[in-house]
């Protein structure tokens, strides 16, 4: 399916999202979200813990239904989708970023960036030469064999990055990614998004900090289950 370049990359109406609903122990996570993420843009989804953006994370990303309300990724209604569908799209079109690196210990840097193509049934050797090229992307070509241990935390985040691109995914989800990682080497990743958001992916990082929002081109403040769009100024004011 052909997709307008005008098409959102992102697209919700309404979206919301209630736990528990009619009991006692009902939280409505999220309240009538409308949020539009065109290709290309640097978002920050910014909030404290408990504001529901981790909610609207699992719903970007497909790891969670909404109650009511609309999500289009890419162009699709992922109500529409089954299971398999769904499996399918996530691959496709989203690549995550999390605060813990997730990578698996015992593999070189090389195999756990190639590790999402062997679900896609791609040959070996292909995935070798995809997997070193989206190492090369990220600034570490030269570390394709080290493990996870002999990697610094900052290598290991880029690792992670390189993962999430294998599949050359529009949608870049990254969920606290400096988190673990000291200032400097905090700032070297952020630079790294928005040099990928140069190369038209879409990237869209959740995160509790305002330092970490500002070099987002555009920001939302989550409350209590409501999204709304500030400018850097009202954002650098959460700081």
């Amino acid at each position: 399916m052909s997709i307008a370049a005008d098409t959102p990359v992102i697209l919700t109406r309404a979206l919301s999202k209630i736990y528990s609903a009619g009991t006692e122990a009902e939280v409505r996570a999220l309240d009538g979200v409308d949020l539009r993420i065109e290709r290309g843009d640097f978002v920050a989804i910014m909030g404290p813990s408990g504001s529901g953006k981790s909610t609207l994370m699992n719903l970007i990303g497909c790891l969670d239904t909404p109650t009511s309300g609309v999500y289009e990724c890419d162009g699709v209604d992922v109500s529409t989708l089954d299971a398999e569908e769904l499996a399918v799209l996530r691959r496709d079109k989203i690549g995550f970023v999390f605060q813990g690196f997730n990578l698996l210990p015992r593999m070189s840097a090389l195999d756990n960036v190639a590790m999402p193509l062997g679900y896609a049934r791609i040959p070996p050797a292909e995935r070798k030469r995809l997997a070193q090229e989206s190492l090369a992307a990220v600034g570490l070509g030269e570390r394709s064999s080290h493990r996870p241990s002999e990697l610094s935390g900052g290598q290991q985040q880029r690792v992670a990055i390189a993962r999430a691109l294998i599949n050359k995914p529009p949608i870049l989800l990254a969920d606290e990614p400096t988190g673990a990682l000291d200032s400097k080497t905090g700032e070297e990743i952020l630079a790294l998004f928005k040099r990928l958001r140069d190369e038209n992916h879409t990237v869209i990082l959740i995160t509790h900090d305002a330092e970490v929002a500002a070099h987002a081109d555009r920001i939302f403040v989550m409350r209590d289950g409501f999204l709304t769009e500030e400018t850097h100024t009202q954002a650098e004011a959460h700081a």
